[in-house]
Protein backbone atom coordinates (compact mmCIF):
# COMPACT_ATOMS: atom_id res chain seq x y z
CA UNK A 1 0.00 0.00 0.00
CA UNK A 2 1.31 3.77 -0.79
CA UNK A 3 2.59 5.97 1.77
CA UNK A 4 -0.59 8.54 2.79
CA UNK A 5 -0.17 11.56 4.53
CA UNK A 6 -3.12 13.92 5.94
CA UNK A 7 -4.73 17.27 5.19
CA UNK A 8 -7.19 18.93 6.64
CA UNK A 9 -9.80 21.80 5.93
CA UNK A 10 -12.53 22.72 3.62
CA UNK A 11 -10.12 24.95 1.19
CA UNK A 12 -7.17 22.30 1.05
CA UNK A 13 -9.00 18.89 0.82
CA UNK A 14 -11.99 20.76 -1.74
CA UNK A 15 -8.16 21.72 -3.91
CA UNK A 16 -7.23 18.01 -3.83
CA UNK A 17 -10.73 16.93 -4.92
CA UNK A 18 -10.78 19.30 -7.75
CA UNK A 19 -7.05 19.04 -8.94
CA UNK A 20 -5.64 15.55 -7.84
CA UNK A 21 -8.93 13.41 -6.85
CA UNK A 22 -6.92 10.30 -7.96
CA UNK A 23 -4.61 11.42 -4.93
CA UNK A 24 -7.36 11.10 -2.05
CA UNK A 25 -8.02 8.02 -0.36
CA UNK A 26 -10.64 8.66 1.71
CA UNK A 27 -12.42 11.72 4.00
CA UNK A 28 -13.23 12.06 7.48
CA UNK A 29 -15.78 14.41 8.30
CA UNK A 30 -17.53 15.57 11.48
CA UNK A 31 -20.73 13.88 12.07
CA UNK A 32 -23.26 15.64 12.22
CA UNK A 33 -22.37 18.79 10.02
CA UNK A 34 -25.05 19.41 7.52
CA UNK A 35 -24.35 23.21 6.31
CA UNK A 36 -23.83 24.25 2.93
CA UNK A 37 -20.19 24.07 2.96
CA UNK A 38 -20.10 20.74 3.67
CA UNK A 39 -23.12 19.52 1.65
CA UNK A 40 -20.88 20.33 -1.18
CA UNK A 41 -17.77 18.97 0.01
CA UNK A 42 -19.84 15.70 0.11
CA UNK A 43 -21.06 15.95 -3.59
CA UNK A 44 -17.90 16.41 -4.61
CA UNK A 45 -16.38 13.62 -3.38
CA UNK A 46 -18.96 11.53 -4.16
CA UNK A 47 -18.76 12.69 -7.61
CA UNK A 48 -15.16 10.95 -7.71
CA UNK A 49 -15.86 7.93 -5.85
CA UNK A 50 -14.11 8.63 -2.82
CA UNK A 51 -15.35 7.38 0.61
CA UNK A 52 -16.43 9.41 3.34
CA UNK A 53 -16.35 8.53 7.10
CA UNK A 54 -18.66 10.09 9.17
CA UNK A 55 -16.28 10.62 13.12
CA UNK A 56 -17.14 12.29 16.40
CA UNK A 57 -14.96 15.32 17.49
CA UNK A 58 -12.36 13.45 19.50
CA UNK A 59 -11.05 11.38 16.54
CA UNK A 60 -11.21 14.28 14.46
CA UNK A 61 -9.19 16.18 16.61
CA UNK A 62 -6.50 13.04 16.86
CA UNK A 63 -6.09 13.27 13.16
CA UNK A 64 -5.38 16.39 12.71
CA UNK A 65 -2.96 16.60 15.66
CA UNK A 66 -4.74 19.75 17.41
CA UNK A 67 -5.05 21.73 14.64
CA UNK A 68 -7.91 23.24 13.59
CA UNK A 69 -9.68 21.58 11.12
CA UNK A 70 -12.97 22.69 10.08
CA UNK A 71 -14.28 19.00 10.70
CA UNK A 72 -12.62 17.34 7.33
CA UNK A 73 -9.88 15.43 7.76
CA UNK A 74 -8.70 13.57 4.56
CA UNK A 75 -6.08 10.97 3.72
CA UNK A 76 -4.13 11.67 0.65
CA UNK A 77 -0.97 10.19 -1.07
CA UNK A 78 2.47 10.81 0.43
CA UNK A 79 4.03 10.10 -3.19
CA UNK A 80 3.99 14.23 -4.53
CA UNK A 81 4.65 13.87 -7.76
CA UNK A 82 8.39 15.24 -8.00
CA UNK A 83 8.60 18.52 -10.42
CA UNK A 84 12.09 20.25 -10.95
CA UNK A 85 12.11 23.77 -12.36
CA UNK A 86 13.44 22.90 -16.08
CA UNK A 87 10.21 20.74 -16.08
CA UNK A 88 8.00 24.23 -15.39
CA UNK A 89 10.23 26.74 -17.39
CA UNK A 90 10.13 24.30 -20.18
CA UNK A 91 6.35 24.38 -19.98
CA UNK A 92 5.90 27.91 -20.03
CA UNK A 93 4.12 29.77 -22.91
CA UNK A 94 5.21 33.51 -21.43
CA UNK A 95 8.08 35.24 -19.14
CA UNK A 96 8.50 33.51 -16.12
CA UNK A 97 7.97 35.00 -12.58
CA UNK A 98 9.06 33.01 -9.88
CA UNK A 99 8.96 33.15 -5.93
CA UNK A 100 12.04 32.31 -4.15
CA UNK A 101 11.61 31.64 -0.92
CA UNK A 102 15.00 31.71 1.88
CA UNK A 103 14.74 31.06 5.77
CA UNK A 104 11.05 30.66 5.86
CA UNK A 105 10.72 28.40 8.47
CA UNK A 106 6.97 29.08 10.00
CA UNK A 107 4.69 27.04 7.84
CA UNK A 108 1.97 29.23 8.18
CA UNK A 109 4.45 31.94 6.06
CA UNK A 110 4.93 29.22 3.95
CA UNK A 111 1.21 28.54 3.13
CA UNK A 112 0.52 32.10 2.92
CA UNK A 113 3.12 32.92 0.28
CA UNK A 114 1.78 29.62 -1.93
CA UNK A 115 -1.44 31.74 -1.79
CA UNK A 116 -0.53 34.95 -2.66
CA UNK A 117 1.99 33.23 -5.62
CA UNK A 118 -1.01 31.03 -6.81
CA UNK A 119 -3.26 34.79 -6.85
CA UNK A 120 -0.23 36.58 -8.71
CA UNK A 121 -0.09 33.72 -11.46
CA UNK A 122 3.34 33.00 -10.43
CA UNK A 123 4.61 30.19 -12.07
CA UNK A 124 6.54 27.90 -9.25
CA UNK A 125 7.70 28.52 -5.25
CA UNK A 126 11.41 27.40 -4.69
CA UNK A 127 12.74 27.07 -1.59
CA UNK A 128 16.13 25.02 0.16
CA UNK A 129 15.72 22.00 1.58
CA UNK A 130 17.61 23.30 4.68
CA UNK A 131 16.37 26.71 6.82
CA UNK A 132 12.76 25.73 5.72
CA UNK A 133 9.80 24.32 6.89
CA UNK A 134 8.68 22.38 4.23
CA UNK A 135 5.27 21.54 3.07
CA UNK A 136 3.58 20.43 6.08
CA UNK A 137 -0.14 19.83 6.73
CA UNK A 138 -0.66 23.19 8.51
CA UNK A 139 1.50 25.04 5.53
CA UNK A 140 -1.18 23.29 3.26
CA UNK A 141 -4.30 24.43 5.20
CA UNK A 142 -3.12 27.77 4.90
CA UNK A 143 -2.47 27.93 1.39
CA UNK A 144 -6.13 27.23 1.01
CA UNK A 145 -5.67 24.99 -2.00
CA UNK A 146 -2.53 26.53 -3.70
CA UNK A 147 -0.62 23.73 -2.48
CA UNK A 148 -1.93 21.96 -5.22
CA UNK A 149 -1.48 24.35 -7.90
CA UNK A 150 1.19 26.02 -7.39
CA UNK A 151 4.41 24.03 -7.83
CA UNK A 152 7.21 23.98 -4.78
CA UNK A 153 10.34 22.89 -5.84
CA UNK A 154 13.00 22.20 -2.95
CA UNK A 155 16.63 22.31 -3.76
CA UNK A 156 19.35 21.32 -2.08
CA UNK A 157 21.88 24.44 -2.52
CA UNK A 158 19.59 27.52 -3.65
CA UNK A 159 22.65 29.87 -4.47
CA UNK A 160 23.43 27.17 -7.28
CA UNK A 161 20.02 26.99 -8.09
CA UNK A 162 19.82 30.83 -8.73
CA UNK A 163 23.04 30.73 -11.12
CA UNK A 164 20.93 28.42 -12.94
CA UNK A 165 17.76 30.64 -13.47
CA UNK A 166 20.39 33.65 -14.66
CA UNK A 167 22.06 30.80 -17.14
CA UNK A 168 18.25 30.63 -18.36
CA UNK A 169 17.90 34.36 -18.57
CA UNK A 170 15.90 34.99 -15.33
CA UNK A 171 16.75 38.14 -13.97
CA UNK A 172 16.76 37.52 -10.09
CA UNK A 173 15.54 40.17 -7.54
CA UNK A 174 16.64 39.98 -4.14
CA UNK A 175 13.53 42.00 -1.83
CA UNK A 176 16.36 43.98 1.12
CA UNK A 177 14.98 46.83 3.21
CA UNK A 178 18.59 48.94 2.62
CA UNK A 179 18.58 48.44 -1.48
CA UNK A 180 18.82 51.99 -2.96
CA UNK A 181 16.06 50.84 -5.26
CA UNK A 182 12.76 50.52 -5.09
CA UNK A 183 11.06 47.57 -6.61
CA UNK A 184 8.73 49.98 -8.78
CA UNK A 185 12.33 51.01 -10.44
CA UNK A 186 13.06 47.71 -11.73
CA UNK A 187 11.84 46.51 -15.04
CA UNK A 188 10.13 42.79 -14.27
CA UNK A 189 8.13 42.52 -17.89
CA UNK A 190 10.76 39.86 -18.59
CA UNK A 191 11.94 36.33 -16.91
CA UNK A 192 12.20 37.28 -13.06
CA UNK A 193 12.90 35.87 -9.60
CA UNK A 194 11.95 37.27 -6.52
CA UNK A 195 13.80 36.56 -3.26
CA UNK A 196 12.73 36.76 -0.09
CA UNK A 197 14.00 36.41 3.48
CA UNK A 198 12.29 35.61 6.43
CA UNK A 199 11.18 38.81 8.18
CA UNK A 200 13.73 40.43 10.68
CA UNK A 201 16.97 38.31 9.76
CA UNK A 202 16.72 38.74 5.36
CA UNK A 203 18.33 36.49 2.95
CA UNK A 204 21.20 34.29 3.68
CA UNK A 205 24.39 36.04 2.51
CA UNK A 206 25.26 34.28 -0.31
CA UNK A 207 21.77 34.53 -1.38
CA UNK A 208 21.72 38.04 -1.28
CA UNK A 209 25.45 37.86 -2.83
CA UNK A 210 23.81 35.74 -6.19
CA UNK A 211 20.78 38.14 -6.99
CA UNK A 212 21.36 40.19 -10.37
CA UNK A 213 19.49 43.24 -8.40
CA UNK A 214 18.47 44.50 -4.76
CA UNK A 215 15.58 46.36 -4.26
CA UNK A 216 13.63 47.43 -1.33
CA UNK A 217 9.42 48.23 -0.45
CA UNK A 218 9.03 51.77 0.51
CA UNK A 219 7.69 51.97 4.22
CA UNK A 220 5.87 55.29 4.61
CA UNK A 221 4.68 54.70 8.05
CA UNK A 222 6.33 53.75 11.06
CA UNK A 223 6.72 50.16 10.81
CA UNK A 224 10.42 48.81 9.82
CA UNK A 225 9.29 45.56 7.54
CA UNK A 226 6.61 43.60 6.68
CA UNK A 227 5.44 39.54 7.35
CA UNK A 228 7.01 37.73 4.29
CA UNK A 229 3.72 36.85 2.65
CA UNK A 230 2.73 40.45 2.35
CA UNK A 231 5.94 41.45 0.55
CA UNK A 232 5.94 38.62 -2.05
CA UNK A 233 2.40 39.65 -2.50
CA UNK A 234 3.53 43.75 -3.70
CA UNK A 235 6.99 42.42 -5.65
CA UNK A 236 4.90 39.80 -7.43
CA UNK A 237 1.68 41.74 -8.59
CA UNK A 238 3.84 44.71 -9.46
CA UNK A 239 5.88 42.28 -12.04
CA UNK A 240 2.29 41.58 -12.73
CA UNK A 241 1.39 45.15 -13.28
CA UNK A 242 4.26 45.89 -15.50
CA UNK A 243 3.36 43.38 -17.64
CA UNK A 244 0.10 44.60 -18.48
CA UNK A 245 -1.75 41.34 -16.41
Amino acid sequence: MSETRLIHGFHAVTAKLRHAADDVREITVAEGRQDGRMRDLLKLAASHGVRVILSDAKRLDGLAGGTQHQGVVAKVSAQAKHVTLDDVLDGLAEPPLLLVLDGITDPHNLGACLRVADAAGAHAVVAPKDKACGLNATAIKVASGAADTVPYIVVTNLARSLREMQERGIWVIGAAGEADKELYAIDQKGPCAWVLGAEGDGMRRLTRETCDDLARIPMHGSVESLNVSVSAGICLFEARRQRGA
